[in-house]
């Protein structure tokens, strides 16, 4: 596997599956590919960030946190578009009262930065709840049998890592799920071609891995791993006895954690090496479960959005 990932160059671009579809997002612009029924259908705009118009939130440590809404937002976006080729039941459900009296008051484009934000933060707000809060909360129990910080440790990053990888493994069971994560594959074999040089056909695309050492939805789990080492650091320097305060601390904890897990992936993007490969490791064994083999349809999708966002200068994607 290690020869296979000895690219000629590392490329910055990187992407999103979609429902039927990729969002790619290259160093000056973003494209959303889908396969409509009538066939693709291409969006590309400029990337526009946040961080460009406040240098301050590009800093270290500050700049994870702003980069991974940033992509939620985006990614939200771009699903609720694809989504629109594919409208349950053939679209002949009528919108309930509410959303029509939404329309009303608030405008088409109102209702729909309305949704995005509300879907942004319940995805935040499950993700924290489930892999974080909840496993800190049940593992408060092992109090009622020994006073073990360590003990207590333990259970809670076996909980954290168990309930996340628990989930993946039943979602990438869905049907639906399965070709999203086709989607993803495609996405990963399309960048691996790119990246070895070869010019961008279903053919060089096929055979190239579906498994990318910097894959951005590895990016939970590898949170999940930072997020055990401080807070093991720090409730071992400050134990805290109460559960809700200690679920409190993390809350505060998470944007370092974000931000600490950001600097580590853009670290391993630069560099290749036995200690870097070591640490993509666990997101490639993840990988098994988020990435499935696509077929040629899929693969022309992923060539077209790696295309789209190719940069005028070659070679300014490069890390």
């Amino acid at each position: 596997m290690a020869d296979k990932q000895s690219c000629a160059f590392r490329t910055t671009i990187g992407g999103q599956a979609l429902i039927e579809g990729i969002l790619m997002r290259g160093p000056d612009k973003q494209a959303i590919v889908v396969r409509s029924p009538e066939g693709l259908v291409i969006r590309e705009e400029e990337l526009k960030l946040i961080r460009d118009k406040y240098p301050i939130l590009g800093l270290p440590l500050i700049r994870g946190s702003v980069t991974f809404l940033d992509s939620m937002v985006k990614g939200v976006k771009a699903l609720m578009f694809s989504a629109d080729f594919y409208p349950e039941e053939a679209g002949t459900e009528e919108p309930s009262k509410f959303e029509q009296w939404l329309d009303r008051k608030l405008g088409n484009e109102k209702v729909e930065k309305l949704v995005i934000a509300f879907s942004v933060v319940v995805a935040v707000a499950f993700s924290v709840g489930l892999f974080m809060l909840l496993p800190t909360f049940l593992s408060s129990f092992v109090e009622l049998w020994t006073d073990s910080v360590l003990l207590r440790n333990l259970v809670d990053a076996l909980l954290r890592i168990g309930l996340f990888m628990g989930y993946l493994i039943l979602v990438s069971r869905m049907k639906d799920i399965r070709r999203v994560f086709s989607y993803h594959g495609a996405e990963h074999k399309t960048i691996f071609c790119y990246e070895n040089g070869l010019e961008l056909t279903v053919e060089n695309v096929r055979p190239q891995p579906k498994h990318h050492p910097r894959c951005g939805t590895s990016f939970l789990l590898v949170v999940i791993i930072v997020a055990i080492l401080i807070n093991t650091i720090v409730f071992a320097i400050f134990p805290v006895g109460n559960v809700f305060l200690r679920m409190l601390i993390q809350l505060l904890l998470l944007p370092l954690v974000v931000g600490i897990t950001y600097e580590i992936n853009r670290w391993c993007g630069r560099n290749d090496n036995a200690f870097t490969r070591a640490l993509s490791a666990p997101g490639m064994w993840m990988q098994h479960f988020t990435t499935n083999e696509p077929d040629d349809s899929m693969i022309e999708v992923g060539i077209a959005a790696v295309q789209a966002v190719l940069p005028e200068k070659e070679g300014s994607d490069r890390w």
